[in-house]
């Protein structure tokens, strides 16, 4: 459907990785050993942990391959909301479309879904619809969380929120009627248990993710540098912002847990 030889294939930009995490140069090397982010012993694995090392072509042939799934998904949503207008129903039917991840294609020298949490695997797509309540071609640019879908379909379908639920009701952003519900959102890769855990806080300026058991990180400034090259982690002048982030991220950790929380058994 699409010709690889017409894509635009992004390219690793020489020596971005020179002041990032050793797991980030490890993904250009031919046969990297990544045994001590792998070392479970209970089998689990880890997505992207390997090299990332594609050619050009091959990179352009997933491009096109993805470009050609989009057109499908396209094409059969519209045949659902078609369907939705057959039966009368699209006046009172939320419809969402989003995913949980993103994919790399060439970004950075990565492929698939790897272990980095650039806004290219973690900011998706959210379009939302409901006439009469939803401003139509309305943009909203306030920060919004996947854990925020649960609740804010049971705000619009009109029944309590359980206060276990971690994510909040961001219907009044949807509606046009609030902004900035969120002054952050949090991203974790948990995927192994054991060996490696990164968490990520989005703030509308700046992303700051933390390592366990790690001593470094990232901090990059998504107004000045939007393309994620220049890590401010160990930047002297960025100590100060850096301290202020991680103090809000510990406060963002703990809004978090659920409310109320529940008692297992009397004391």
């Amino acid at each position: 459907m699409y010709n690889p030889r017409e894509v635009t294939v992004p390219e690793f930009r020489d020596g971005e990785f020179d002041d990032k995490p050793p797991h980030f140069r490890m993904t250009q090397e031919i046969d990297p050993d990544f045994s001590a982010y792998t070392k479970d012993k209970g089998g689990n694995w880890l997505h992207g942990a390997q090299s990332h090392l594609r050619s050009k072509e091959e990179k352009a042939k997933n491009i096109a391959a993805m470009y050609g799934m989009v057109t499908m998904m396209d094409s059969y949503i519209g045949r659902i909301l078609d369907h939705l207008d057959d039966l009368g129903l699209t006046r009172d039917t939320l419809v969402v479309f989003t995913s949980d991840h993103g994919d790399f294609y060439g970004q950075h020298g990565l492929v698939a879904k790897a272990l980095h949490h650039y806004e290219d695997l973690i900011r998706v797509p959210a379009v939302v619809s409901l006439p009469g309540e939803i401003p139509e071609g309305a943009v909203c640019r306030n920060i919004q969380s996947t854990v925020d879908l649960a609740p804010t379909f049971l705000s619009f379908a009109g029944l309590p929120i359980p206060g276990r639920m971690s994510g909040i009701d961001v219907s009044g952003s949807w509606k046009g009627e609030v902004s900035n519900m969120r002054k952050h959102a949090i991203v974790e890769n948990h995927h192994n248990p054991t060996s490696f855990h990164a968490e990520t806080m989005v703030t509308e300026k700046y992303k700051i993710t933390v390592y366990r058991m790690a001593e470094y990180g990232e901090l990059f400034d998504l107004e000045s540098d939007p393309n994620e090259y220049v890590n401010l982690w160990d930047n002297p002048e960025f100590l100060a912002v850096k301290q202020k982030l991680l103090l809000e991220f510990v406060q963002a950790k703990m809004e978090t847990e659920q409310i109320p929380m529940p008692r297992i058994a009397g004391a």
